[in-house]
């Protein structure tokens, strides 16, 4: 295994460990590197490590200015697919939930994935690479 402190590391806040934990390594193919439930887990996928802080977590505590730090926003992870319209489907069957549809733009088409509490995970599928456009779906976006 890649030693953490070479690994690029992004630490999510999360309202339940676990149940991210489920959706990372079960929905998404990530493996567990450590857990501390009900505060904290870190998973990896690739040269990617992604903390889970919840509540409860040492990241989870007030700022001295009361702010809480919570879940959701617009940073997001990046993750490569070879066939979005396959990946979105076979998630789609599992429950998961978007923010959008599929765009598709000149670099590729991409797709915005929430996990359980709600932070974005981007799948991206580059031009050229992969399956050939749904029938339905737009272009120029």
């Amino acid at each position: 295994m890649t030693d953490p402190r070479d690994m690029v590391s992004i630490r999510y806040m999360v309202d339940d460990v676990g149940e991210a934990l489920a959706f990372y390594t079960g929905t998404l193919g990530f493996e567990v590197l450590t857990k501390f439930l009900p505060a904290f887990a870190d998973v990896t996928r690739g040269n990617l490590r992604l903390l889970l802080s919840g509540p409860v977590s040492s990241a989870g505590r007030p700022m001295p200015d009361g702010a809480v730090p919570g879940p959701g926003g617009w940073n997001r992870i990046h993750l490569i697919v070879g066939d979005i319209h396959a990946e979105v489907a076979r998630l789609r069957k599992a429950g998961a939930r978007f923010r959008n549809d599929v765009l598709e733009g000149p670099g590729g088409r991409q797709i915005l994935l929430l996990d359980p509490s709600g932070n974005v995970v981007e799948l991206f599928q580059p031009a050229g690479f992969g399956a050939a456009p749904a029938p339905s779906e737009g272009k120029g976006r």
